[in-house]
């Protein structure tokens, strides 16, 4: 795993930007004295090409641009164990992903890194390429510093764009004093006084680490390096884009101040006109020269402003009409809003310092009349007031009040002044405004199945907040004729367009609005805020309406089902609860996304829910499972096992049942199986049927809209529509539209508004307002438990052991009934040793053609011929071992695969790396003792290290701790029980924290099938039955061990 950096060095006028970064390595022989002079280079620190390297993976074009830059050595404090004895005095690095888990033990400590000092142009060049997000790909991610600094890019953008910028002189010492124009930021507004604030807070504490030889940057203030790197980018970018054309002035100083402020920052003028311009400029900006970041890379020092305060009249005139209100001065606190004190108090204060409790305000006149002569460039009552020697106030009619809260209030702040509003008149207060009260129930008729589409009975009322407004309220505050009107003591601007709505609402001359259960559901989450062009103020539903949005919002309510009749088993309690939300969403016509993680039972929660509804009579028609090739007969056997009584068939391979003949057959079942391929293929056979409902097993398969098997899915009619899936974003947020769109048709618009509303604010510029209100609209048909999660992992076992049961291709069942055929005929004319040997020749074999047809060639074995495009489709085992190893991957998970055979693990090597561009290890007999030990710890201790680790089951499957994996595959079988229990205990033993999923493949149909039955049979017995291994199947008669390897051609996978 790779990390890379990025800070600003602001010592001794030396800025620069450093971009270094740090990998895991293993540090089993290496140590690193304090008795030896001089500092030590990191050894998690990352070389120039390994540096230049790591860029492209995240498809970044940085790598020109580094190239171009300096390698530099760099100081840096890192978190570093050190340890003391008597005779010595070492340190130990840790990984930044690790230093959580040690911080108990850590100090920091001096390392060298080396990295790329880039210049200020290369440093924009840099920050403007990044994405604001963590950007992660394979094993490489930007650190939380350098992405810090590309927000605060960002910022210096947005202060451009708003114009929150200034032109001053910079004097640079050095020998000689020389000046420089400069643009200096303007943090003035009450918005990038906030921003300052957070973005001081969430500065990163490695940006404060580094050091230089002649100052440290941890003298340097949090919010100074913010405010310097801020000036620094903002420079350098309005630099960038002035290009200054000579003019003549009558002030000679000015036309070289002129063109300093462009690419030449260098201002050739003498110290008189210096001086001049500098007093000019001084008198220029006096009025914000608070808010402007100096050479100290500080604000200014007075920490209060004028505040504004709105107050409303005290009582209503005689005649009706509506009194004055009154701005009243104040000055109030920026470290604390709530403190204010009047002008009034302020102008009997003629010293040079106000004190107040334990607050003292430097010149208080000076500040209040400096504010106020800001303000009369906004707003002219403040400007007429200034004729009076001590102005507290300006007072403003109601017509005055209206404009000043739309049109002045965000003037006045986005220049820095305060403004207090009576509660009801502040803009973020939409309560206060006139809008919708709606109550809704279910239109629903006898008999009549409810969905989304389903019909509401509503009443609109017109509501200020809580209180409801009548017709004759209503009337009586129009009558007032003023567009500010009080209303139970809380004061409201009546807009123009919401007296209009609201008065077609009372006269009911809006249109009849047509509103559905997805109006119902869209209003409680917030994704619909307006009704009758006002803002709905409260939504209140009533009977199953009510219960079925209280359950859409908390799946917690859901009744789980517990006692299902001809289930052959017994459902966990998380298990009971997914049964009844999938039944709880069919009841509603509600499509359902089951998206558990691997190993947490799916296939059993979806056979649970249909026995569930054959208990309740309402399974009267069939219902289609579509799911990967791959997983049909695992499917078959699932079925079998848990619901033995459930009318299943599969419809697959070549003698498949088509047109007439398919739906006369499919009368009669309860469950048909098929698989994606063809769906498409055989489409208008299966859209022929009235399904019962249509279920995905791993929906991402339909993450493609545009593919021909999901539009196919899509097309086939069906009552109810499930997906189960744990992987329902993988990559983009256009797959979860994709499967939302399938079990919901609609419900999040078209593809194309679905991008820009939700997909392209999300993803490219991190809106988490879109975030909130699509989490908040998915959530309802999304049930998602994770083997994490507390309530879940005290229903798992230690151990959960499954088998996964494969199909084999047709050049697998080709080869293997050859190879049977063949071989029975040596072995019937054999005898003695001989015959045993032929015997275990065979099974050998025959476990390597269930493998690979490859293995059975030495010579495509060595070649790795798994380049080619059809590689995986050659083996049911492979195909099945890809798919849930992208699933196992896409959660973090990491797994062990076992396999008799190092042929075949130097295959699944490159072939799994290559589908899967993850990292695969591969440890078997002929691997260096040095080259096994490093492989162990990286498994066990590099963060986000590789996931995938493959072992001999001779040279792996004892004297390991490989802990971190939570999932054991077994690929081909030894068929001992004692030998398969010890290599799956190299994850399962002391140290195991989580709960290990132990995958054993069976290919169903053939020898291995079989005898996974008698071992399962025989569970008590087994290790002593067949403990040996196969030696026992050499000792059958030619009958029973041709019986043992029949072929079943049913379980052929080809479509």
């Amino acid at each position: 795993m790779s990390i890379i950096h990025g800070s600003w060095i602001v010592n001794a006028g030396q800025d620069y930007f450093f971009v270094w970064g740090q990998a895991w390595r293993s540090l089993v022989n290496e140590t690193f004295s304090l008795n030896k002079s001089g500092d030590f280079i990191h050894p998690f620190s990352l070389q120039r090409s390994e540096l230049l390297d790591r860029f492209p993976s995240h498809e970044l074009e940085v790598g020109d641009l580094l190239n171009q830059s300096k390698w530099h050595t760099q100081l840096v404090g890192m978190p570093t164990i050190i340890t003391e004895s008597a005779q010595s005095k070492k340190v130990q690095p840790v990984f930044a992903r690790n230093a959580v888990e040690n911080e108990s033990k850590l100090d920091l400590y001096l390392w060298e890194v080396k990295g790329f000092r880039l210049t200020i142009e290369e440093t924009i060049s840099l920050l403007q390429m990044l994405s604001l997000s963590a950007l992660q790909s394979g094993t490489d991610y930007l650190a939380g510093d350098l992405r810090y600094w590309s927000h605060i890019y960002r910022w210096a953008l947005d202060l451009i764009v708003r114009q929150k910028f200034l032109p001053g002189i910079e004097a640079k010492k050095s020998r000689k004093t020389s000046y420089r124009g400069v643009w200096q930021p303007l943090i003035d507004s009450e918005v990038d006084r906030v921003r300052l604030a957070k973005f001081t807070q969430a500065l990163p504490e490695a940006c404060l680490a580094y050091l230089d030889a002649e100052e440290s940057q941890a003298n340097t203030t949090e919010e100074g390096l913010l405010l310097r790197s801020l000036s620094l980018l903002l420079d350098a970018r309005l630099r960038s884009w002035i290009d200054y054309n000579p003019h003549s002035y009558k002030d000679i100083s000015i036309e070289p101040w002129l063109r300093s402020l462009s690419a030449s920052s260098v201002l050739e003028t003498n110290q008189s006109n210096v001086n001049r311009l500098t007093h000019a400029l001084y008198s220029w900006t006096l009025p914000v020269s608070e808010y402007i970041v100096n050479r100290q890379n500080e604000l200014g020092l007075n920490r209060y402003r004028v505040c504004f305060v709105l107050t409303p009249p005290i009582a209503t005139q005689e005649d009706g009409q509506q009194p004055d209100w009154s701005l009243n001065y104040y000055l109030q606190a920026l470290d604390n809003l709530d403190f204010i004190v009047d002008a009034g108090t302020i102008w009997q204060c003629s010293a040079e310092f106000l004190k107040i409790g334990d607050r003292t305000i430097e010149n208080p006149q000076e500040t209040l009349l400096k504010g106020l002569g800001l303000a009369t460039r906004i707003y002219e009552p403040v400007r007429e007031s200034l004729n009076q020697s001590q102005p507290i106030s300006c007072t403003l009619d109601p017509i005055q009040v209206y404009e000043f809260i739309r049109a002045k209030v965000w003037q006045l702040r986005d220049n820095g002044l305060g403004v207090i509003l009576p509660p009801g008149l502040t803009n973020d207060n939409s309560g206060q405004r006139l809008g919708i009260k709606m109550t809704a129930s279910v239109s629903q008729r006898q008999g009549e199945r409810l969905s989304l589409q389903s019909m509401l009975k509503y009443k609109l009322e017109i509501a200020v907040g809580d209180r409801t407004v009548s017709k004759t309220d209503f009337k009586k505050l129009l009558a007032q004729k003023s567009p500010i009107v009080e209303i139970d003591g809380q004061w409201i601007a009546l807009q123009p367009a919401d007296v209009r709505a609201a008065q077609a609402v009372l006269d009911q001359s809006n249109d009849q609005l047509d509103l559905s259960v997805e109006d119902a559901l869209r209003l409680s989450t917030g994704d619909t805020k307006t009704l009758a062009k006002l803002p709905v103020v409260k939504f209140e539903p009533t009977g199953v309406l009510a219960g079925l949005l209280d359950n859409l919002s908390d799946d917690k309510s859901v009744e789980p089902v517990n006692k299902i009749k001809d289930f052959q088993g017994e459902l966990r309690p998380y298990q009971a609860k997914g049964v009844g939300w999938l039944s709880f969403l069919n009841t509603w016509g509600l499509g359902a996304c089951l998206a558990d993680d691997m190993g947490l039972g799916k296939t059993i929660q979806l056979i649970g829910f249909l026995l569930n509804l054959k208990q309740q009579k309402l399974l009267k028609k069939p219902t289609l499972l579509v799911c990967p090739t791959s997983v049909i007969n695992n499917w078959e056997r699932e079925v079998k096992k848990f619901a033995p009584k459930l009318k299943t068939m599969i419809h697959h391979g070549n003698q498949r049942e088509q047109g007439k003949s398919f739906a006369k057959t499919v009368k009669d079942q309860q469950l048909v199986i098929t698989s994606y391929s063809l769906v498409h293929r055989d489409q208008k056979t299966l859209s022929s049927i009235d399904w019962q409902g249509i279920v995905l097993d791993e929906a991402q398969n339909i993450k493609n809209p545009s593919a021909k098997q999901s539009q196919a899915v899509r097309e086939i009619p069906a009552g109810f529509r499930i997906a189960l899936t744990g992987t329902p974003v993988e990559n983009r947020l256009t797959e979860l539209w994709s499967i939302l769109d399938f079990l919901n048709p609609g419900f999040l618009g078209n593809r194309n508004f679905f991008q820009k509303r939700f997909a392209a604010p999300i993803e490219k510029y991190g809106d988490r307002e879109s975030l909130n209100i699509l989490r908040s609209l998915t959530q309802p048909f999304i049930l998602r438990r994770l083997k994490t999660d507390q309530n879940i992992i005290q229903d798992l076992p230690e151990k959960q052991e499954m088998n996964v049961f494969c199909g084999l291709s047709a050049e697998q069942a080709e080869l293997y009934q050859q190879l049977v055929d063949n071989s029975l005929e040596e072995i019937e004319d054999a005898d003695g040793i001989k015959r045993r040997g032929l015997i275990l020749t065979l099974l050998l074999r025959l476990k390597q053609l269930c493998n690979h047809p490859a293995l059975l060639d030495k010579n495509q074995a060595q070649q790795a011929i798994v380049g080619t495009e059809h590689f995986g489709d050659r083996s049911g085992k492979l195909l099945r071992l890809e798919e849930m190893l992208e699933e196992i991957v896409d959660e973090g998970d990491r797994s062990l695969i076992f396999t008799q055979f190092a042929e075949w693990g130097k295959i699944l090597k490159p072939y799994l790396s290559q589908k899967l561009k993850e990292e695969v290890m591969f440890l078997y007999g002929a691997t260096p003792r040095e080259t096994r030990q490093e492989m162990v710890d990286r498994f066990q201790n590099e963060p986000n290290g590789p996931k995938i680790f493959i072992l001999s089951l001779k040279a792996g499957g004892t004297g390991l701790n490989l802990t971190r994996a939570n999932h054991v595959f077994h690929v081909d079988r030894w068929w001992n029980p004692a030998v398969e229990n010890q290599a799956t205990d190299r994850a399962f033993r002391i140290g195991q924290q989580r709960n290990v999923q132990v995958h054993k493949f069976v290919c169903t149909g053939t020898l291995e099938e079989r005898i996974n039955d008698i071992i399962e049979s025989k569970k008590e017995l087994a290790e002593q039955t067949v403990g040996a291994g196969e030696q026992w199947l050499t000792d059958l008669d030619t009958g029973s061990l041709r019986n043992l390897l029949l072929l079943d051609r049913d379980a052929i996978i080809d479509d």
